[in-house]
């Protein structure tokens, strides 16, 4: 995929604006959430997004995306070893499933993205331990949204916190600038090296989007040429956040109005942990 380069930095009537998509997306992959058990459709999952949207009069930037052919849902849900992308339709969720769900939100002309994952009813210890780390390296990552910092210090911290877990960043879908544009600049991997890179300004407004991988980085794109599922199978974890960088630190816009994630697989000091 591509998308527009440009970077913008926001006013603080843009943020408030973007604050609003953000709540709004949150409460749509919150509702999501809160439905998915065993039997439930991918289908059904992205239909409650969707009303969450018509009842706000907003709608999806995902819906018609370009690509290889116009992407067909407001959702992406992946399964397991899918990485991202997934295009919802009839498949049923299983107990100890994996299902990993990105949204978007246009609201007066503004977008917020956010994904999560998260089990299908029980799930064993390895799959919840990738959950945690995926997690817990947003975080990691969205602790490094400073001004003055550069975007390989950001990316830097996502991978050296994933492979100290045993875990691996895929190389070959990263965060991005947010805004008016669903894909603006910068580009912000998973990986990199401290120093290098565009360096971060208060006004900023990033996607970042931690996507980890077990014992491998490589992926695959599937025959419907929109899903990517990781190249050995295995399970895979996906979360996002969109940040405003902020003289006063990052200011996560994609959350519900308490200022709480729409899903914490660790939990409400999250944050402070790491």
């Amino acid at each position: 995929m591509s998308w527009e380069r440009h970077i913008t930095i926001k006013s603080k009537e843009e943020l408030a604006i973007m604050r609003i998509a953000g709540r709004i997306n949150a409460e749509a992959l919150r509702a999501v959430y809160d439905a998915i058990k065993p039997g439930v459709t991918t289908g059904e999952l992205n239909a409650i997004a969707e009303s969450v949207h018509t009842s706000y009069g907003v709608y999806s930037p995902f819906k018609n995306y370009p690509g290889p052919y116009p992407y067909p849902a407001s959702t992406t849900i992946s399964i397991n070893e899918e990485l991202v992308h997934g295009i919802p339709g009839n498949r049923k969720l299983k107990n100890g499933d994996i299902v990993s769900v990105d949204c978007g939100t246009v609201y007066e002309g503004f977008v917020a993205d956010s994904a999560f994952s998260a089990g299908v009813g029980d799930i064993d210890q390895n799959a919840y331990d990738l959950l945690k780390i995926t997690e817990q390296s947003l975080y990691v990552g969205i602790s490094k949204l400073k001004p003055g910092n550069r975007v390989g210090d950001v990316s830097a911290s996502i991978e050296e916190f994933v492979e100290s877990h045993g875990y691996y960043v895929t190389h070959e879908y990263t965060g991005h600038g947010v805004g008016r544009e669903m894909h603006e600049g910068p580009q912000v991997p998973n990986y990199g090296s401290p120093g290098r890179g565009m360096k971060l300004q208060s006004g900023m407004t990033l996607a970042l989007e931690p996507m980890v991988l077990i014992d491998a980085p490589e992926t695959k794109v599937q025959k419907d040429r929109w899903t990517v599922s990781s190249a050995n199978r295995k399970l895979t974890a996906h979360f996002e956040h969109s940040v405003a960088i902020t003289d006063n630190g990052p200011m996560i816009l994609s959350v519900l109005e308490d200022g709480s994630s729409p899903v914490e697989i660790v939990g409400q000091d999250l944050k402070e942990k790491v």
